[in-house]
């Protein structure tokens, strides 16, 4: 009898030693067949989408195969081949069918995760083609999307693991969103100020923007959902949190790019004491000059029979209206500028006197160049200024200059 037993647990011995072979040959076939699909799916499939989409004429694909969207794709083929053969290989083993096909799904849930995460890429990098991306930015939208997916993604992977629901898990997160709201604070702020600025378009890729609080003075070079980029023209580079331009308050010079025209807001400081009546001498020089030549006999005329209506003797310069020559160089200044090709015609033009001072007069000039380049608009300014401040002295003119040691000096010389 005894012998009878052994030989029968002998027998179960050998039939459980055949059974747990027989386990490792079937999975060690499904590996050499998971194997093969990824080669030819990688060395084959791939390759000939690749060739293909090297010889279109469009260019948003060969983005998906720079992002490698393809490519993590491919990673799917040997996870479905352990998804399907397993739970046929050990239908007895529902142990082993289980973990395996928990550990498959996880395993495709994650490559879907990390495939979609460089599709959202891809499209970035589409977009940001079309003007629209300078208007309209997506990369916080997108990041959002991504920071959700993966949320969701680890949750559905813990509840695979541990074997309960995901709605369950997402129930007992609610007691730590306190704590979430804490450490994703400035995240959440970021992406409440992202949606304001864009919905509003307070700002944009490309925009000139002044923050002298953070130290930002430059372009804006990429908007994203913790941060704002600006390159300063000094070429730092400056990051500051989407919520600050909301709650502070910011420069944006976008106005004078769409505009047209920047503004030239300029004041020459005229010495009082230089101011005087034009006599019959002064408007014969002044007659000769390109831009006023026409104004003087206008201006002339016009004095003159005013004058003449009121009975007024015009033969002493105290009586009557009388020319001056700070309203003479006033009038070149204004025909000057109307004829300059780089001075806006459509935009405010204004040249005015602001009231005198310690400083003498101050002619304000308040017009706009044509170019918003900042190096072309600074040299135009320059040389109209340069124009003017030289050709003061011609209307008996002298700009104002507080004493300097030279002054001084001549002083204390003629003394």
């Amino acid at each position: 009898m005894e012998k009878y037993l052994e030989y029968i647990k002998n027998l179960d011995y050998a039939q459980k030693s055949f059974d747990i072979g027989i386990d490792i040959f079937l999975f060690i076939g499904i590996c050499i067949i998971a194997f093969i699909v990824n080669f030819i799916t990688k060395n084959f499939i791939l390759r000939a989408i690749r060739h293909i989409i090297k010889k279109s004429k469009t260019s948003w694909d060969d983005i998906l195969i720079e992002r490698k969207v393809l490519r993590r794709l491919s990673h799917l083929a040997p996870a479905l081949i352990f998804y399907f053969l397993i739970p046929i290989a050990f239908k007895g083993n529902e142990s082993v069918k289980t973990v395996s096909h928990r550990l498959a799904s996880i395993y495709m849930l994650i490559v879907g995760l990390f495939t979609v995460d460089a599709f959202l890429s891809a499209v970035q990098d589409i977009y940001a083609k079309f003007e629209i991306s300078k208007k309209i930015p997506i990369r916080s939208f997108i990041q959002v999307i991504k920071v959700i997916l993966y949320f969701l993604s680890a949750v559905i992977v813990i509840s695979m693991i541990v074997g309960k629901s995901p709605a369950f898990l997402i129930g007992s997160l609610g007691a730590m969103a306190a704590i979430l709201m804490l450490v994703f604070k400035d995240p959440i702020l970021s992406f409440a100020a992202g949606i304001q600025l864009s919905s509003n378009k307070m700002v944009q890729i490309g925009d000139w923007i002044e923050m002298p609080k953070y130290g930002v003075d430059g372009d804006v070079i990429d908007i994203s959902l913790t941060t704002v980029k600006v390159q300063n023209f000094d070429k730092t580079i400056v990051t500051i949190p989407p919520y600050a331009m909301v709650s502070d308050s910011f420069k944006n010079w976008r106005g004078m790019s769409e505009s047209g025209g920047r503004r030239i807001k300029r004041a020459i400081n005229i010495d009082i004491s230089s101011i005087k009546f034009c006599d019959e001498e002064m408007l014969d020089r002044f007659r000769k000059i390109k831009h006023i030549s026409n104004y003087i006999d206008t201006k002339k005329k016009e004095l003159s029979e005013f004058n003449k209506k009121l009975d007024i003797d015009d033969s002493d310069l105290v009586n009557g209206r009388r020319m001056t020559n700070v309203g003479t160089f006033r009038a070149y200044v204004v025909a000057y500028l109307r004829e300059h090709p780089k001075i806006s015609k459509n935009l405010t033009f204004l040249v005015r006197q602001l009231s005198p001072g310690p400083d003498g007069l101050l002619l304000e000039i308040y017009v706009f160049c044509n170019d918003t380049n900042w190096v072309n608009y600074e040299g135009i300014q320059a040389d109209i200024f340069d124009h003017f401040l030289a050709i003061i002295p011609e209307f008996g003119l002298k700009v104002f200059q507080n004493p300097t040691g030279s002054d001084f000096r001549s002083a204390m010389v003629k003394n």
